[in-house]
């Protein structure tokens, strides 16, 4: 019996032994993997890091870059934040930082989405035409950006420090950062300002650049000059304003104005193909009744010499 119990409590000494084994193992293997993460996402944020800084420091101070140069930098940091993005997206996250990783994802789909818009509309916001929107949607880029610094540093970061602390894992916590510098990039006026220093022609005028007015139709009836158009009111009043691009050039941010009792209404045409007609929809408010006066233009475009047939008047009597 002494024998058998002897043995017995050596067999239960030699499991307890393997199974601290086995689970201290398994910890270790858990915790290189967290520091693994940790490790992984220090190092895209410090180039993310650097992206920022690149990107916000050209449009602090553009130096001598013409606006081309500094176009196609802009769409070098886009491309740069899209394959940030990518990265976060294929990360192995552990368990224990799942949340975290759900949310790090979200922030830099957050940049990606901003860097993206802030690249497509930055040869408008440097043309002359549509530019005043252009550099509005790109300050309102900017709070996107401002929302990613908040998810990252108000969620992400305390998680996964978090978890690094409650496993005993020191010296891997993810560095601060914030993507927007400074909450003056918020202000369309700071970004006008801006945009305004850089230097060299607003725009690639080379070649035959035009555009001319195709078409104005306004709840489904097409106007014209000299024939008043009667239309209802119930639904509203919407006009739908053609421009068709006649030069040798894709267009981008082609603008295009409705002018109605002292009102103006802007609109814009986001890309116009060579020899292809594009549309905006502009819907006049407040609804007007009775007698009205349309005044239609298509706003020239950078190189563009005749605009003698970018616009038209027309009577509308809205019932």
């Amino acid at each position: 019996m002494l024998r058998r119990g002897l043995a017995l409590g050596g067999g239960l000494v030699l499991l307890i032994l393997i199974v601290l084994g086995v689970k201290g193992c398994l910890d270790a293997r858990a915790n290189r993997a967290l520091e693994d993460y940790a490790r992984n996402v220090t190092q895209i944020v410090e180039e993310t890091e650097q992206t920022s800084k690149s990107f916000f420091g050209k449009l602090e101070d553009p130096g001598n870059l013409s606006v081309t140069d500094f176009v196609d930098q802009v769409n070098a940091d886009r491309s740069a934040i899209d394959t940030y993005a990518t990265r976060i997206d294929d990360l192995d996250a552990p368990g224990d930082v799942d949340r975290a990783q759900a949310n790090l994802e979200l922030a830099y789909q957050l940049r990606a989405g901003a860097m993206d818009e802030i690249a497509d509309k930055m040869p408008t916001a440097l043309g002359d035409a549509g530019a005043d929107r252009a550099m509005v949607g790109i300050a309102k880029q900017m709070q996107k950006l401002l929302a990613s610094d908040v998810v990252y540093e108000q969620v992400v970061r305390p998680e996964v420090d978090g978890v690094l602390a409650d496993k005993g894992i020191s010296d891997s916590d993810l560095p601060k950062f914030a993507f927007l510098p400074d909450e003056k990039w918020l202000d369309e006026t700071e970004v006008s300002e801006a945009l305004g220093a850089i230097s060299g022609e607003s725009a690639d005028v080379s070649g035959v650049h035009g555009t001319e007015l195709s078409a104005v139709t306004v709840n489904g009836t097409e106007l014209v000059e000299g024939a008043p158009a009667t239309v209802s009111a119930e639904e509203g009043v919407e006009v739908e304003v053609s421009a068709l691009n006649s030069g040798e050039s894709t267009e981008n941010g082609v603008g295009v104005a409705v002018t109605f009792g002292g009102n103006t209404i802007k609109g814009e045409i986001d890309e116009l193909p060579v020899g292809e007609t594009g549309t905006a929809v502009i819907p006049l408010t407040p609804t007007p009744s009775g007698e009205v006066e349309l005044e239609v233009v298509v706003e020239a475009v950078p190189g563009e010499n005749i605009t003698e047939n970018n616009e038209a008047t027309y009577t509308l009597i809205v019932e």
